[in-house]
């Protein structure tokens, strides 16, 4: 059963969250946290499968705590639940390291459904910020042809790039030196004309959500 830690500040949002998740007899909450610090330690701890978390926490962001969680525990899936706007944060807390975004006022089936997707390995965002994301400022049919000039290893980079996976397990994970994965990303920024590691993060997040729309 997987196991679910909750991160807000607000007593009253973690027992609703808590509430819901518990009435789902195949997901658990296995601890609550109201800040950055008793988050990590919990995390260290209890090993949750996912961790939700607002942006806006006691002592440190949101974006703050992924980027500490996917350095230290880069195999817990994450999903924030804010109400800040999602256009604003959606691509940064995905870039960060999170694997979705809702908004607290959604629906609850919603919210269910955004822990549910997450945890099935997948991105989770609205209709209408996963569509603006697809779409995004690169013509698509020019952005598939950039990408079949990948080479097979360059191209298995690029997609756990785009699932959050940090460069030091890129490595491990496919048995190279982090100066080859290193070098395979200038490779890629090149190909695809990408300026910075910001705009590799963002094109291959929005090419695996590409993919797993299909």
């Amino acid at each position: 059963m997987p196991r679910i830690l909750i991160v807000d500040d607000h007593p009253l949002v973690r027992t609703g969250f808590a509430q819901l998740i518990g009435d789902c007899p195949d997901l658990e909450v296995c601890g609550e946290a109201a800040d950055m610090a008793e988050a990590l330690r919990l995390i260290d701890s209890d090993s949750p499968d996912l961790a939700i978390i607002d942006l806006s926490l006691a002592g440190g962001s949101g974006l703050d705590l992924i980027e500490r969680i996917k350095s230290r525990n880069p195999d817990i899936l994450m999903l924030v639940a804010s109400m800040h706007d999602e256009t604003l944060y959606a691509e940064r807390v995905l870039a960060a390291g999170a694997r979705g975004y809702i908004n607290k006022q959604e629906a609850q089936e919603n919210i269910i459904r955004a822990i549910r997707q997450v945890l099935a390995g997948k991105v989770y965002l609205s209709e209408a910020m996963t569509e603006r994301m697809l779409n995004g400022l690169v013509d698509v049919r020019d952005e598939k042809r950039d990408i079949e000039r990948l080479s097979n290893r360059e191209l298995q980079v690029f997609e756990l790039i785009g699932q959050g996976v940090p460069v030091s397990q890129i490595a491990s994970q496919l048995n190279l030196s982090i100066k080859t994965i290193e070098t395979h990303q200038a490779h890629i920024k090149k190909k695809l004309g990408l300026g910075s590691a910001h705009e590799l993060n963002q094109r291959a997040i929005r090419w695996v959500m590409e993919q797993e729309s299909r």
